[in-house]
């Protein structure tokens, strides 16, 4: 990623409140996907004043201008993160509902040939796995 979520914000011309610019920062530090309301819990420990529906406009304005990415792996609940991150795919465990990347170096050689064999070149995929952990394995994380 080369640009800040701010950046990128600012170089779309949006318009950039002191609060819009905390919910950029609180995104961009994310590790995981928040949802809206872990989005606002973060933010407003930084400034007690942002409300949900801030926080749920500006997510909104962030999705609808490319920035943020929108993800809904089946809990009710749709999470977001960064647009630009480096490609990955994501393991959903649906007994932690923890939200696993990764990256496959042979899947991503497998999309490729089966565009190619339908006759198209691959612009992009979402690739989400849902799963229980084996017997005895637990995720950490």
């Amino acid at each position: 990623m080369t640009n800040t979520i701010l950046a990128r914000c600012e170089a779309k011309g949006l318009r950039m409140t002191e609060q819009r610019r905390t919910i950029a920062r609180v995104i961009e530090a994310a590790c995981d996907h928040p949802d809206v309301e872990e989005l606002h819990t973060r933010a407003a420990e930084i400034d007690p004043r942002i409300s949900i529906a801030t926080v749920y406009r500006t997510v909104k304005l962030f999705e609808e201008s490319g920035i943020l990415e929108k993800h809904e792996f089946g809990d009710g609940r749709a999470r977001y993160e960064d647009a630009e991150r480096e490609h990955h795919d994501h393991l959903i465990d649906l007994h932690s509902g923890a939200v696993i990347e990764f990256v496959d170096p042979d899947i991503e050689a497998l999309q490729e040939r089966i565009a190619a064999k339908l006759g198209y070149r691959l612009r992009g995929h979402r690739l989400e796995l849902y799963g229980v952990p084996l017997k005895g394995k637990e995720h950490e994380g």
